[in-house]
């Protein structure tokens, strides 16, 4: 049974799960799928063609699914998916997808976005990952499994965030991040490796070790990106292998080391 607030206002083609609940004064527009056990709190707002998992809990005067902020856009059909067990604190913004952009928003699960987060169309986002307050994205950005990224951070459009990657407060994001690894700065620069990060994973000493060569090797020693790519592509480590292919398909270039 569903618990709605007599002042929500809901529109037609909304489709709620089981023992959902919809506070005062929240609006859902039509075309909006709510699975169950998702709160959603006061004074949300629910834009049209938006899904929501399960266990979800969206805050007071979060907007989520709102058309994207991109003059290119013109009324074509796009949609925000978010999935199980995300958390969205106040005053949080997602956008929906452009048709330039594959014409989906998508929020994996687990994941848990602070105060006044910013996520902009055509945004991917995987899971178990923390966005702290204020932090504001781009279009097109793809943020992997397990990232964090601290308080007041902007990132570029198209940019990617690997597995792993731990950003430093009041970062300015304006190239790839490698998996793995910790940047700083008002134009990101590499500080080693997200190693406190690794360990609380799970990463076993002998993982993290191969990932400590392999940072040398490609960001530390003399020889070029190609040279060192070529030196680690038979390493035994998957790990490594996934930090090699994540930069050799940047578009726009990734952070380097300091």
């Amino acid at each position: 049974m569903n618990n709605i607030h007599p002042t929500a206002i809901i529109e037609d083609k909304v489709e709620l799960g089981d023992n959902v609940t919809i506070g005062p004064n929240v609006t859902i527009k039509s075309n909006v799928k709510i699975d169950d056990n998702t709160y959603i709190d006061s004074n949300a707002y629910i834009g049209s063609y938006t899904k929501i998992g399960k266990n979800c809990k969206i805050f007071p005067s979060a907007v989520v699914g709102t058309i994207p902020q991109d003059l290119k856009f013109s009324g074509e059909f796009s949609e925000l998916i978010i999935g199980d067990n995300n958390t969205i604190r106040e005053f949080c913004m997602i956008n929906r997808g452009t048709k330039n952009g594959g014409g989906v928003t998508k929020i994996g699960n687990n994941n848990l976005l602070m105060a006044f987060v910013h996520i902009a169309h055509d945004c991917i986002l995987g899971n178990n990952i923390i966005i702290a307050n204020t932090v504001q994205f781009a279009g097109h950005i793809t943020v992997d499994d397990n990232a964090v990224i601290g308080g007041m951070s902007a990132l570029h459009q198209f940019v990617r965030v690997g597995k792993f990657v731990m950003v430093g407060g009041m970062s300015g994001v304006v190239q790839d991040i490698a998996p793995f690894c910790l940047t700083t700065g008002s134009r990101s620069r590499l500080n080693g490796l997200n190693l406190i990060g690794l360990k609380r994973a799970g990463f076993s000493n002998t993982e993290i070790n191969e990932i400590k060569k392999a940072y040398r090797v490609i960001f530390k020693s003399n020889l070029t990106f190609k040279e060192a790519f070529e030196k680690l592509k038979n390493s035994p480590s998957k790990n490594v292998i996934d930090m090699i292919e994540f930069l050799k398909n940047s578009k726009r270039g990734f952070c380097r080391d300091r």
